[in-house]
């Protein structure tokens, strides 16, 4: 992914989410994903898929047994 692209997803995101602290950050050595963060915490991962023609963006958060613990 190119810088601009990476800042349309950044934009996309905080408006999706109204959040202007979520960042988009190149991963590095790799160009066909990036990383995504809200603050210094890494929240999961964009994925370019270029099948078939049709350019899209796949997000991908994982969530760990451990974190929900601290929900009530």
């Amino acid at each position: 992914m190119n810088h601009p692209e990476i800042i349309k997803l950044q934009k996309f995101l905080q408006q999706k989410f109204s959040n202007n602290s979520i960042d988009v950050r190149p991963r590095p050595k790799l160009n066909d994903s990036v990383e995504v963060f809200i603050g210094e915490e890494s929240i999961g991962l964009i994925h370019v898929d270029d099948e078939d023609g049709d350019r899209s963006y796949i997000f991908n958060m994982s969530i760990l047994d451990i974190d929900l613990d601290d929900i009530e």
